[in-house]
């Protein structure tokens, strides 16, 4: 008995723990299949709200030719009600001289088209979608609709809104209005140059016209183009304007891949030939890769120098140049251009390392002991044009067997020079020249290398550089 007993004791307590174990293992089933069931839910959860935010970002910022053309015809609409005003307007709207080709860019409101304007190829430009986005000329509210402002009110609210989106300071350009030296217009106030355009006719401007204009002055890179491209051929021309939307010169942008930057195929065609017949009347790919690195040079020196405040380049990268038929380097997109007295502004902030004063390409060092950064940029654009541009031109690989040339040894150390010495102001402590000094002698050496590069490959020495025609004049409010 006692042998069954037992084993019918034992047999109860193995079913027992069968059941147990059951009960546990449907208990942490239970577990693992809520697990499973929030991170199934989570992930749906961050599924859709990427669905979204994809759609928030990218699908409604995409460039679509229906609504790039919704967007000009929304435009037209404002011009017949007599909203807008521009001199592109009745070719845009009325003529039917303006032909959309394609959208290029939007994002965040801005828009970039491709266009034809009288068969010319041209980009249609504006940051705010809408004309309705910018801020209202606050003067308007207060004049009688058939009340008309004056050239002189105009003169003065423009020169302010110019003085405020380039950055310059009464007192300072007073205090340096003859310091500024050099061609083009260097020892004239910016905002005054634009004041006196301004000032030259004789009617008074419309509702539309003001309203117009108020909202290009809100674009600093239209400022930007539209009072520099009298003073220099390295600047995009503004061509024209209807309402917000503005059209600038087509040139084609350099790229990064391309081995040249810039694509030389529509150059090949009308600018490789050589003048005057010489050497069966063709420039060389490395003569044209010379010619260009000149004008940039040209630029730098000129943006250096040749205005009352030095032109700082903060995002200097293929894309943002571009170059006209006689390889003339023009800067396409100067968002990110300053002169000096906003350039310091933007410098001047707090810091614990030099790493914390740089602003894209333009940097400064950091005063440790006042947590401060210096307002005075270290660097320069020649060094940053020598370390982005020039040392991917001139670099051995790309050269191949001429690598080993004495001039082209020569050029590739003083690019490797100019791309590790800063160009700023600073002077080295103990005295000396300092590194403006070093820059200057390093951009002679660059200019001395590339010219004995042109004359001994026998290329024209002249072109790059001169002056377009000028076809369209785009000035006062005829924008």
């Amino acid at each position: 008995m006692v042998p069954g007993g037992l084993g019918g004791l034992g047999g109860g307590g193995r079913g027992a723990g069968l059941c147990l174990l059951r009960w546990l293992g449907l208990r942490l089933w239970s577990r693992r299949g809520t697990l499973v069931f929030a991170l199934l839910w989570f992930g749906s959860w961050l599924f859709l709200n990427g669905l979204v935010f994809v759609h928030r970002t990218i699908l409604s910022d995409y460039c679509t030719d229906d609504k790039s053309r919704r967007i000009l015809q929304r435009l037209c609409v404002e011009y017949g009600e007599g909203v807008v005003s521009g001199d592109m307007c009745d070719d845009l709207c009325v003529h039917g001289l303006v032909e959309y080709k394609r959208c290029l860019y939007y994002e965040n409101g801005k828009k970039v088209i491709e266009a034809r304007w009288r068969d010319k190829p041209v980009i249609l430009k504006s940051k705010l979608e809408n004309f309705s986005s910018y801020e209202p000329l606050g003067i308007l509210d207060y004049q009688e609709t058939t009340e008309e402002l004056s050239p002189l009110d105009v003169v003065f609210y423009a020169t302010l809104e110019v003085r405020n989106s380039l950055g310059l300071a009464d007192e300072e350009e007073e205090e340096e209005g003859g310091a500024g030296g050099g061609a083009g217009g260097g020892n004239s106030s910016l905002a005054k140059l634009w004041g006196q355009k301004l000032k030259n006719r004789d009617k008074s401007y419309s509702k539309a016209e003001l309203a117009s204009l108020w909202s290009l002055l809100q674009q600093e890179e239209y400022t930007f183009l539209r009072v520099l491209q009298d003073l220099s051929i390295h600047v995009a021309k503004v061509l024209g304007s209807c309402g917000h939307f503005y059209a600038v010169e087509y040139l084609s942008a350099g790229h990064a891949w391309d081995q040249n930057i810039f694509s030389l195929d529509e150059v090949a065609v009308s600018g490789l030939q050589g003048q005057g017949g010489e050497r069966g009347g063709r420039w060389t790919t490395r003569d044209v890769v010379h010619r260009i690195a000149l004008s940039f040079l040209d630029m730098v020196w000129h943006f250096d120098h040749d205005f009352t405040h030095r032109l700082h380049l903060c995002d200097i990268k293929p894309e943002n140049f571009a170059i006209r038929k006689d390889l003339t380097v023009v800067a396409i997109d100067v968002d990110m251009a300053f002169f000096e007295p906003k350039m310091r502004d933007i410098l001047d902030q707090n810091c614990t390392n030099d790493e914390d004063c740089n602003f894209f390409d333009c940097s400064s060092r950091c005063n440790i002991q006042k947590s401060r950064c210096s307002p005075q940029r270290r660097n320069s654009n020649l060094q940053v044009i020598c370390e982005k541009i020039f040392r991917s031109w001139f670099s051995p690989t790309l050269l191949g067997a001429k690598a080993g040339l004495p001039l082209q040894v020569e050029l590739q150390r003083a690019v490797q020079e100019c791309s590790e010495t800063d160009g700023g102001e600073e002077k080295e402590e103990g005295g000396g020249g300092g590194e403006k000094g070093r820059g200057r002698d390093i951009y002679q050496r660059l200019l001395t290398v590339l010219t004995r590069l042109l004359e001994e490959g026998g290329a024209s020495r002249e072109g790059g550089g001169s002056r377009e025609g000028q076809g369209h004049a785009h000035t006062a409010l005829n924008f």
